[in-house]
């Protein structure tokens, strides 16, 4: 897990690089330092962040992403994040991230994505962006979704949001 520091200097750039593209404050929150870090990480919305590797790496994932996906932070943060999608769908995914890459960001994303446990959920009206360092450099990028629903299984479904 990271320490304090390093998660608000994390979230920050997050919070920065949303702000950058999108024109407005993640989730409504103005940036105020370790506070704002504290309510994004334990906030009822998923965030989650990878990094530039050529199979990027999952970097962050708040609480609630930790939950969902059904993993503890180590597990998360050794993860390509394309194993976060079915393999049916990591093709439509890599079109999605190739979009952000050029565009900056996409605020109306929809896809299935895998728990660790293979829980199927929907995803709607993602906000996925770039993340720029200090220097405007490309950092990654972030997601950010507070509607899903889960999928029904060949026992039951149950729905969230």
């Amino acid at each position: 897990m990271m320490d304090t520091a390093q998660l608000t200097a994390h979230l920050h750039l997050l919070h920065s690089s949303f702000l950058h593209y999108l024109g407005h404050d993640l989730a409504g929150l103005a940036w105020q330092g370790a506070s704002t870090a504290h309510a994004l990480d334990t906030a009822p919305f998923v965030l989650l962040s990878h990094n530039t590797d050529a199979d990027p790496i999952f970097t962050y994932g708040n609480k609630k992403a930790l939950e969902l996906f059904e993993m503890d932070w180590e597990t998360l943060t050794q993860l390509p994040s394309r194993y976060s999608a079915e393999a049916l769908l990591r093709e439509e995914r890599e079109h999605l991230l190739q979009t952000v890459a050029h565009q900056g960001y996409i605020d109306n994303y929809a896809g299935v994505r895998v728990a660790s446990s293979g829980r199927r959920f929907l995803i709607r009206q993602a906000i996925v962006w770039n993340l720029r360092d200090a220097q405007g450099h490309y950092a990654g990028q972030a997601a950010y979704f507070d509607h899903w629903e889960y999928l029904p299984s060949t026992a039951s479904s149950e729905s969230k949001h």
